[in-house]
């Protein structure tokens, strides 16, 4: 997660300029950015988010990743430079591009799902704070991190009209929501959660494949999150990500949760 002074936020935003982002680019720069470059940025940063690409690892060349991503190496190139301004990877000359150690999602940590009823478990717990996130996140958002989100739902656009659901695309995109927050402690919540959210995704993916597929559907629930995040309406974001959320667990205990009562 950024620090906060790398965000326009509170007092500090008469000392920024208004037309540089997160990132340092003026927004000339940023605009200048294709929708094909912002695709592999996500895709190369949710690997990295769910450790398919580890702290310390060695990424693929330019060339691997222009092949394994079918795109030009310039494309990657321009993923790469993004993801090195963000603090994300790090370059030695000659050698290629190394995953950075992010320290600030080591400090919490949640007891594995072990049982259909720790799925719930986690439903009930991102309800809890999830919400909040696209809250914060229309308050909040700059261009940069808005193209994020923007980048993770044309993600699963694609993976809908295919008629797939890609687990990595959907986190994704709720981890930007957080990210969006400036708040670093929705962040680590999201990243000690992923395993356990890549569980419950995992069961929310395959009830999504039956005879009656909802995956449009669901996409049209994301897409109503970022319009409610994007128009800045913090009430509607908070209500359209709780019934996302609310949908989601509904359709993977087929409307009929667990009684948890002690």
């Amino acid at each position: 997660m950024k620090n906060g002074s790398e965000f326009s936020a509170g007092g500090a935003q008469g000392m920024m300029d208004p037309d540089v982002d997160a990132t340092g680019r003026s927004r000339e720069q940023h605009e200048r950015l294709s929708p094909l470059v912002q695709k592999v940025y996500l895709v190369l940063l949710s690997k990295i988010r769910t450790d398919d690409y580890h702290a310390g690892q060695k990424l693929p060349s330019e060339h691997d990743l222009a092949a394994q991503l079918d795109v030009s190496r310039p494309i990657i190139r321009d993923a790469l430079c993004r993801l090195r301004e963000e603090g994300l990877i790090y370059s030695r000359r000659g050698a290629g591009s190394f995953v950075k150690t992010r320290t600030e999602n080591r400090t919490l940590g949640y007891a594995p799902v072990e049982t259909i009823a720790d799925i719930q478990r986690c439903y009930e717990f991102r309800l809890t704070i999830e919400p909040e996130n696209a809250a914060y996140a229309a308050l909040r958002w700059n261009e940069t991190v808005l193209s994020t989100i923007a980048s993770a739902l044309e993600l699963l656009r694609d993976a809908t009209q295919a008629h797939r659901h890609r687990e990595d695309a959907d986190f994704a995109f709720h981890c930007a929501i957080a990210e969006a927050t400036n708040n670093h402690y929705f962040v680590s919540s999201m990243q000690a959660l992923k395993e356990h959210i890549a569980v419950s995704m995992k069961f929310h993916g395959a009830s999504l494949m039956g005879p009656k597929s909802a995956l449009t559907d669901v996409f049209e629930e994301h897409a109503s999150i970022f319009e409610a995040i994007r128009t800045r309406d913090t009430d509607r974001a908070r209500n359209e990500m709780r019934h996302h959320l609310e949908g989601s667990r509904d359709r993977v205990f087929e409307g009929k949760t667990l009684d948890l009562s002690l």
